[in-house]
C-alpha cells in the first residue's frame, strides 16, 4: 500500500516539511501530502538533452542514475545499522546497540514512501543477518548470503510499514508492534520459520530481560523497539526546536512529543524490567551430571568414524562412575547427555545399544540419551531422540523433536533441489518430526526436553513448561558450527527462557557449550568448546508458572495485529488523502474554466 509522508505535525512528534536528503531522519525534498508518492520515486530521465540523448542514455539507466544518486547515503546509513544491530548479538553481545539500531531505522524510513521504505529496510537487514549468521559459512558463504537475502526480505516489509505508519498518532508505538509483527512472521515463514536474530535474543542480559517472565520473547521484542523509536522521537523534535525560538510559543510550534518526555518514556520501558519479580525458590531438588564427550573435528564432518561420539560419552560417564566410587564426586540423580551423543540407532545396533547399557550400569541411574533412531514404520526417515534410559529397565520413555532444521535435517522438494544443488545430497536422510510436547520422567526429575533450535521457538519451550515439566534441557549439537559464534547465540536463548519460564536450563552439547543455567537466567556452569568435561550441579525444580506461561502466545498476537492494522489504516487514510485532493484539483480547473 504504497503512501508518502506525512507533511503537517500529528499529536506526536514528525519530520518537517523539507529535511535533509543525507540526514538519518531526511525526507524527501518535495513532500507530499499523506498519501502521496513523491515524484522522486520514479525520476525522469537524466543526462544530455537533444537529438540523439535517447541513444546515448536509455531512460532506465537514467532513473537507475538517479535512484542511486539520491538513495546511496541512506542506503550506507542503513547497512551500517543493520552491521550495529548484529553487533548487539553474541559473540559480541553489545545489547544497548539493538535499540539504537531501532531508532536508527525508525528515523531512515521516515518521510519515505513504502517502496523507499522498502529498500531501506532491505539495506538495513541484509548486512545485519549477513553479521548474525556468519557461522553459516561452514555450510557455505552462499548458504550465508542466501539465507541471509530471504530473512532480509522480511525487514523489508518492516521498513515499508515503517514508513507508512510514521504519520500516524502514537507512531512509536505502532512501530514497536511492526517489529513484532515481523518476528511473528519470519518465525513461521518459510518451512516453519527461523526466529534467529530476534531483538529479545540481544537481550537475554539487559534490563529489558525480566519482563520475559511477563509476556516471553515477543514483550521484550516489543519493550526494546519501544525504547527505539522513543528515542528517535526525540531526535526528532530536538531537530525542530533548533529551528524554533526559544519561547513558549515556538516550542508549541514544534508539536509532538517533547525531547525529555521521549527520553523519560525510553529509559522507564529500559529499566522497567528490573521491577519485575523474577521468581526463582525451588520447590524441590536433583543432582545432575551433563556429560560433553566432544567429537572427532569441528565442521560438516564432526561426526567421525561411526560410534565415536558414542564411545566418547560412555568413557566420560565411565570416568564419573569412577570418581563416584571413589567418593571424590556424589552420586547424581541423572545423567545427561547431549543431541546425538548415539550416531547409531541403539534399538537396531546391538553394539551401540551395549555400550550405552555399559555407561547406565556403571553410574548406576537414567540417562538421557541423544540418539538418532530409524522410524519404526517409515523407510528411510530418521528421528532425532531424547531416551530416558534405566540401569533396570532399559530403554523406556522417549521425545523426537519436532521441528526439525529445513535443509539441515530435512530437505525440501529434495528431488528437484538435490539435482541444482548438489550438498543437498549430505542430508541422506529426511528427519521426521514428533507430535507432543518432550514431558520427560528422568529419574526423581520431571524434565521438559528440548532439541537445539527449538529452543528458539516460544511454542515448543511454552507446551513443555504448561504440560509439567519442572526445569529444561536442550539436548544441542552444535559441532558444526563451533567456534563460529552460534553456540554463544543459543546459550543466550536458554538464559532467556529460564527468566521466562522460571526454570533452570540445562543445555547439554556434544561438543560445547554445555549449560547450566538458573532460573533468574545466570549461567551457573559452562564448558569450553571441543573439550570433554562432565558438568555436576544441583538442579532448582519449580512447579510455579510464570505469567508468560499463562498468557502463552497472546501478547504477540495483541502486538502484531495492533501493527498491521495501524499499517492498513495508515493506506486508508493516505487513498482518502489522495481522493480528496483529486477532488479538490477537479474543482479548481472547472473554477478556473468558468472565470475564463
Amino acid at each position: 500500500m504504497p503512501s508518502g509522508p506525512d507533511t503537517t505535525d500529528a499529536t506526536t512528534s514528525g519530520p518537517p516539511a523539507r529535511e535533509d536528503r543525507t540526514g538519518a531522519s531526511a525526507a524527501a525534498d518535495t513532500a507530499p501530502g499523506p498519501g502521496e508518492e513523491p515524484a522522486a520515486d520514479d525520476p525522469a530521465p537524466t543526462g544530455p538533452t537533444g537529438p540523439g540523448a535517447d541513444s546515448a542514455r536509455p531512460p532506465h539507466a537514467g532513473r537507475l542514475t538517479a535512484l542511486v544518486r539520491r538513495e546511496w547515503r541512506r542506503t550506507a546509513l542503513a547497512a551500517l545499522a543493520g552491521i550495529a544491530l548484529g553487533l548487539a548479538f553474541p559473540p559480541y553481545g553489545v545489547w544497548p546497540l539493538s535499540p539504537a539500531a531501532v531508532a536508527a531505522l525508525s528515523l531512515l524510513t521516515r518521510g519515505r514512501t513504502a517502496r523507499q521504505g522498502a529498500w531501506t529496510g532491505f539495506a538495513f537487514g541484509l548486512p545485519f543477518f549477513f553479521v548474525l549468521l556468519k557461522w553459516l559459512h561452514v555450510i557455505g558463504w552462499d548458504v550465508t548470503v542466501g539465507l541471509s537475502v530471504i530473512q532480509a526480505v522480511f525487514l523489508a516489509g518492516l521498513g515499508s510499514a515503517l514508513a507508512v505508519t510514521a504519520r500516524l498518532p502514537l507512531w512509536p508505538l505502532w512501530a514497536a508492534c511492526l517489529w513484532v509483527a515481523e518476528e511473528w512472521a519470519r518465525d513461521r515463514v518459510p518451512f516453519g520459520g527461523f526466529p534467529w536474530g530476534r531483538l529479545a535474543f540481544a537481550n537475554a542480559d539487559s534490563p529489558f530481560t525480566p519482563l520475559a517472565a511477563l509476556g516471553g520473547a515477543p514483550l521484550v521484542t516489543f519493550a526494546v523497539a519501544l525504547a527505539g523509536t522513543l528515542v528517535a522521537a526525540a531526535a526528532l523534535a530536538a531537530r525542530r526546536l533548533r529551528h524554533e525560538p526559544r519561547t513558549a510559543a515556538g516550542l508549541a510550534r514544534a508539536g509532538g512529543v517533547p525531547v525529555a518526555g521521549s527520553l523519560a518514556l525510553a529509559a522507564a520501558v529500559t529499566v522497567g524490567g528490573y521491577a519485575v519479580p523474577v521468581h526463582t525458590e525451588a520447590d524441590d531438588t536433583a543432582d545432575i551430571a551433563v556429560v560433553q564427550g566432544n567429537v572427532q573435528q569441528a565442521g560438516m564432518d564432526f561426526l567421525g568414524r561411526p560410534m565415536m561420539i558414542l564411545d566418547n560419552h560412555v568413557e566420560a560417564t565411565l570416568q564419573l562412575a569412577e570418581r563416584v566410587r571413589s567418593g571424590e564426586t556424589a552420586r547424581p540423580d541423572l545423567v545427561i547427555w547431549p543431541e546425538n551423543a548415539s550416531d547409531l540407532d541403539p534399538y537396531r545396533n546391538a553394539e551401540a545399544r551395549a555400550r550405552i547399557e555399559e555407561a547406565v550400569r556403571a553410574v548406576g541411574v537414567p540417562i538421557l540419551v541423544g540418539a538418532l533412531v530409524d522410524h519404526p514404520t517409515k523407510e528411510g526417515y530418521v528421528e532425532n531422540q531424547g531416551i530416558v534410559w534405566d540401569p533396570e529397565s532399559g530403554p523406556g520413555a522417549s521425545y523426537t523433536k519436532q521441528h526439525p532444521v529445513p535443509f539441515g535435517e530435512y530437505v525440501p522438494f529434495r528431488d528437484q533441489l538435490s539435482r541444482i544443488v548438489t550438498r543437498l545430497q549430505r542430508v541422506p536422510r529426511d528427519f521426521y518430526p514428533g507430535d507432543h510436547a518432550g514431558v520427560l520422567q528422568v529419574g526423581p526429575a520431571r524434565l521438559g526436553d528440548v532439541i537445539c533450535f527449538e529452543v528458539a521457538y516460544d511454542e515448543i519451550v511454552r507446551d513443555t513448561v504448561n504440560d509439567g515439566a519442572r526445569a529444561l534441557v536442550v539436548q544441542t549439537n552444535n559441532a558444526t558450527y563451533g567456534r563460529t559464534g552460534q553456540p554463544e547465540q543459543q546459550l543466550v536463548m536458554s538464559k532467556l527462557r529460564a527468566v521466562e519460564h522460571g526454570r533452570a536450563v540445562v543445555t547439554a552439547a556434544t561438543s560445547g557449550i554445555s549449560a547450566v543455567v538458573a532460573p533468574d537466567g545466570t549461567v551457573v556452569q559452562e564448558t569450553d568448546e571441543f573439550t570433554q568435561d562432565v558438568l555436576t550441579a544441583r538442579l532448582p525444580l519449580r512447579d510455579g508458572t510464570t505469567l508468560a506461561d499463562r498468557v502463552g502466545a497472546g501478547p504477540e498476537w495483541t502486538f502484531a495485529v495492533g501493527g498491521v492494522l495501524a499499517w492498513v489504516a495508515a493506506g486508508v487514510l493516505g487513498r482518502r488523502a489522495r481522493g480528496t485532493r483529486g477532488a479538490q484539483g477537479r474543482e479548481d480547473v472547472q473554477a478556473e474554466g468558468q472565470q475564463q
